[in-house]
C-alpha cells in the first residue's frame, strides 16, 4: 500500500472509531433537523445537529425538496471567501491537502510527486459536467481540472452559512460530498450561481447534480430561493426516484 492510500485508511479507521464512540447505537442522531435549530426573521441558524446525516440521505431528492425552506437570498452582509477559512486546508488531518484528496478520488492514471505522494502531478479526469476526458497536468495546466464546489460557497452564505461559526463554514467548504473535480472552464462558466442560474452542460448529470445539492441543503440546513426550489423540481420531475446523497 502506498504512502498516500495508508494515510486514507488510517484517518477512515480514525473517523469510524469516533462516529461509533459518538454516535453508539442511538438513531435518533440521524433524524434530521434537530429542536435546537431555531427560526429567526433572518433564516435559520445552525442548531447542534447542523451538517449530521439527515434522513433524507438516500431518500427521493424530489421529496426532501419539499422540506427545504423557502427564503430569499440573505444580503445584508457581502459574501468573502475568507469567511471559509483559508482554501484547501488538511481537515481530516490524512497529510493531504482537499484539493490533493479529491484529485486522488476522482481522477484516474495518475502520476504522483516521489517526495510526496499526496500531491497529484498529472491524471485524467471522466467531467462529469460535459461528459468530456480532461487531462490534468500540475506543471503545464493546473486550472484544466477545478475542484467545485457542488453547492458555491457564495449561495451557501447567502441561503444561511452567514450564519454559521467559522469553523463550521471551514467544514463545509472542504466537504468531500461538497466537492468535484471538474473541467476548468466550465466551472468558471458556473461560478457562484444557483441551480435556477447554471445546471452541467452534461443533460445527463443534470439530475445527480440537482439532487446532491438538494441532499446538502437539507444536510446543512440551509434553505432556497423560490426561483431556485422551482428550477429544482423542473429537473426532478424527470427523474422523481433519484435519490440524494447516499443513493
Amino acid at each position: 500500500m502506498g504512502t498516500w492510500a495508508a494515510r486514507r485508511v488510517a484517518a477512515a479507521v480514525m473517523a469510524a472509531m469516533v462516529a461509533l464512540l459518538a454516535v453508539g447505537c442511538d438513531e435518533s442522531l440521524t433524524s434530521g433537523f434537530d429542536d435546537t435549530t431555531t427560526s429567526t426573521d433572518e433564516g435559520v441558524v445552525a442548531g447542534d445537529g447542523w451538517g449530521a446525516a439527515t434522513a433524507g440521505a438516500g431518500a427521493p431528492a424530489l421529496q426532501v425538496l419539499d422540506t427545504l425552506k423557502v427564503q430569499d437570498h440573505y444580503t445584508r452582509k457581502d459574501y468573502e471567501r475568507d469567511e471559509f477559512g483559508s482554501s484547501w486546508k488538511d481537515v481530516d488531518h490524512n497529510g493531504c491537502d482537499t484539493r490533493n484528496d479529491i484529485l486522488h478520488r476522482d481522477l484516474h492514471s495518475i502520476t504522483v510527486r516521489k517526495s510526496d505522494t499526496c500531491i497529484v502531478l498529472t491524471g485524467e479526469l471522466s467531467d462529469p459536467y460535459t461528459n468530456r476526458i480532461v487531462r490534468f497536468d500540475r506543471g503545464r495546466n493546473a486550472s484544466g481540472v477545478q475542484i467545485d464546489h457542488v453547492i458555491p460557497l457564495a449561495d451557501a452564505w447567502r441561503t444561511g452559512a452567514y450564519a454559521w461559526t467559522d469553523e463550521q463554514r471551514e467544514a463545509f467548504a472542504n466537504d468531500p460530498e461538497n466537492l468535484l473535480a471538474v473541467d476548468g472552464p466550465t466551472n468558471t462558466s458556473k461560478s457562484d450561481q444557483n441551480a435556477s442560474e447554471w445546471l452541467p452542460p452534461a443533460a445527463g448529470y443534470q439530475c445527480p447534480y440537482i439532487a446532491r445539492q438538494v441532499g446538502l441543503k437539507s444536510r446543512y440546513q440551509l434553505w432556497v430561493t423560490q426561483a431556485e426550489a422551482d428550477a429544482m423540481r423542473a429537473v426532478l420531475n424527470n427523474c422523481p426516484s433519484q435519490s440524494t446523497l447516499g443513493g
